[in-house]
């Protein structure tokens, strides 16, 4: 009898357990990440009315492309040399966006495209560069191995751009309509004079459910 109430308690014991781990194994199931394809608007990935990847690699694409067939920047006697960067690109659109995103994938297209027709200056790390420098002429360190020279690089050409946008809302459907205009400018940077300047623009409509971070 006594054995019989031991096997019936093990039984009891191990369906607890068991009941137990296939709870936790449910609760702790996750589902694998979605890689989509950053150029193609998916309705069935999360989509709205702002600029979204596919209008990032549209836009600088088609810029890039306008950039390196405008002949007063690219086919000089010397390189141009340009500071691409935000600091002059300004957002007054209803759209979230780092606008870090349009100006570095920009200027690595156009490093990658216009080859030695253009040099890139570093005007954002403009303080690093002081301080080495410094460092060189100071004493503190050698030379280095590249070169030296009398001041940092001056730049001929430098980028601006504004984001703008309009809206409307069908107050019936409440769908959202958005139009984009962001416009590109290189400013000669000793006569001040717009020495190119191109325009990328679109229009979406959606419900304006989706946030932008």
């Amino acid at each position: 009898m006594k054995n019989i109430i031991k096997c019936s308690l093990a039984v009891l014991v191990w369906q607890l357990a068991g009941c137990g781990s296939t709870s936790n194994e449910t609760s702790t199931t996750y589902k694998s990440s979605i890689y989509n394809d950053p150029a193609a608007a998916d309705s069935k990935v999360v989509q709205g009315i702002g600029i979204e990847s596919q209008d990032i690699l549209a836009m600088t694409d088609y810029i890039m492309s306008s950039i390196v067939s405008e002949n007063r920047i690219i086919n000089r006697k010397n390189a141009a040399r340009v500071v691409l960067d935000s600091k002059y690109f300004i957002n007054e659109s209803s759209s979230r966006i780092n606008k870090n995103i349009l100006t570095d994938r920009l200027r690595i297209q156009l490093n990658e495209k216009a080859g030695d027709k253009l040099v890139f200056v570093g005007r954002e790390y403009i303080s690093m560069i002081e301080k080495e420098r410094a460092l060189k002429r100071s004493g503190t360190t050698d030379a280095g191995t590249i070169r030296t020279t009398n001041a940092t690089a001056g730049a001929d050409f430098r980028l601006t751009g504004r984001i703008s946008s309009l809206d409307s809302v069908n107050a019936n459907t409440q769908l959202t309509s958005r139009y984009h205009q962001i416009v590109f400018e290189l400013y000669d940077l000793e006569l001040g004079t717009v020495a190119w300047n191109g325009m990328y623009e679109f229009k979406k409509t959606a419900q304006d459910n989706v946030l932008y971070r």
